[in-house]
């Protein structure tokens, strides 16, 4: 028994890993071969999948698409490496009936087919439903962060074009500044140009990095992740939905399933929605606290809101009728009358202004029902299901958290080619290669 290096709540943590981790060789290159064959490379988008009737032939997408593969089962993800590989590796000569391309054509094919590779890992997750590895009942939503190619430095320059470029716009709409037409083009095609156009600094551990939060859905039959997007979101507040829906679609578009995140995934209005798709959310609510008076103070959960009256209650027995609606912050504010809470005998102890505001969430059932679903065995599950894959994806698949490629392409390509990696490997180690093997072909 061994440990790989992972994440846990922002920290470093050392998970279990058993020899089954260890596949041979040859296992893993026929089910990679299996697998690749199996694909209709036509429907699924790749080019050339049929040579022409005139000109040199291509390279086979799907002789690609092994090398690939294979790579990043074993840590090697430059085009560069892999054709070294293919020169020098006995196992990939196998694979690829010693066909060595050129690092520009490795990397040619991983730009011009992202969507494809995509479409191909869901065509595996199909494979893994339909042979038991899947079950679609419960699935773990959980987001991390994996940095970027650009430098800070890089990053900051285009953040302050942005920012010049949105003050000369405002200036303009005013007719008040006096704008440069020679600085403002050279504004723009430094913009243009900008090698990272869309990563933004975001929290990792160590500080502040540009980063893409990498958001995976697992399900938790045998921790096999069905879904995966690389997003620009620094936090996670806005992903339960998405996320939920391209799970409930990769499992086959059951008619429930619950899905379980961390209280990150707090939303609402996406609880509401999910719910309304036969998607059954599991995350605790994650709610502001009274922290004037140093904490002293009543807190919201004191008031008991009446959904006849829409009215709340508070400690003392007075009620606090609906004042004000701020649909942009989504929530609803009721407020007692001020000589009411001024002759208060609790006042000292529910407010330091003159009345008490206290505010419901205009999703506030939605948020209610969400988190009585979040029972502590189900947290537990999340963790059990959705973090272990991360530290496998980042440092046995990647083996350092940090993009190859440029943009929010290139780093869901790279993300598309690890999750199936991370895929093959499980259920190579659930069912074994030969087994796997045969199934495959069959």
């Amino acid at each position: 028994m061994g440990y790989i290096q992972g994440e846990s709540r922002g920290q470093q943590t050392l998970f279990p890993v058993s020899l089954d981790d260890l596949i041979p060789a040859d296992h893993m290159c026929r089910v990679i071969d299996a697998f690749v064959n199996r694909l209709d490379f036509q429907a699924l988008g790749f080019m050339r999948a049929e040579a022409a009737e005139t000109g040199r032939p291509g390279y086979d997408p799907r002789d690609l698409l092994k090398l690939y593969l294979y790579g990043y089962l074993q840590q090697i993800r430059s085009s560069r490496r892999l054709e070294a590989e293919c020169r020098r590796n006995v196992e990939l000569m196998w694979l690829l009936g010693r066909l060595a391309p050129d690092y520009k054509s490795i990397a040619e094919f991983r730009r011009l087919h992202r969507e494809a590779v995509t479409e191909a890992g869901a065509e595996l997750v199909g494979f893994a439903r339909s042979v038991g590895l899947v079950r679609g009942e419960w699935v773990a939503i959980d987001g991390s962060k994996f940095l970027a190619v650009s430098s800070a430095r890089g990053v900051r320059e285009r953040e302050s074009v942005e920012k010049y470029l949105e003050a000369v716009e405002a200036g303009d709409e005013q007719e008040e500044a006096v704008i440069d037409p020679s600085m403002v083009s050279a504004a723009l095609e430094k913009l243009k140009n900008h090698p990272e156009p869309e990563a933004h600094f975001m929290r990792v551990s160590g500080g502040h990095a540009p980063a893409y939060n990498v958001q995976t859905a697992v399900d938790a039959e045998y921790a096999l992740v069905v879904a995966q997007q690389v997003t620009t979101e620094a936090t996670d507040n806005r992903s339960l939905l998405p996320m939920a829906e391209a799970a409930q679609k990769a499992v086959g578009d059951p008619s429930s399933l619950n899905v379980v995140a961390d209280a990150g995934y707090s939303n609402g209005a996406q609880a509401e929605a999910c719910e309304a798709k036969g998607i059954l959310p599991h995350v605790p609510a994650n709610r502001a606290i009274n922290n004037q008076g140093d904490g002293t103070l009543f807190d919201r959960t004191m008031f008991q809101y009446d959904s006849a009256s829409d009215t709340f209650g508070c400690p003392a027995g007075q009620t606090l009728t609906r004042k004000q609606l701020q649909r942009s912050k989504h929530r609803v504010m009721y407020a007692a009358p001020a000589q009411t809470c001024g002759a208060c005998a609790l006042k000292t102890r529910c407010t330091q202004s003159a009345q008490r505001i206290v505010c419901r969430h205009l999703y506030e059932d939605a948020l209610q029902r969400m988190e009585q679903r979040a029972t502590a065995e189900v947290m537990r599950l999340r963790r059990c299901t959705v973090e272990h894959p991360f530290a496998t994806l980042k440092y046995r698949i990647f083996g350092h958290p940090r993009f190859l490629l440029r943009g929010l392409a290139g780093a869901q390509a790279e993300i598309s080619f690890a999750a199936m990696a991370y895929n093959l490997k499980r259920m190579i180690n659930l069912l074994g290669g030969q087994k796997l093997t045969a199934a495959l072909q069959s």
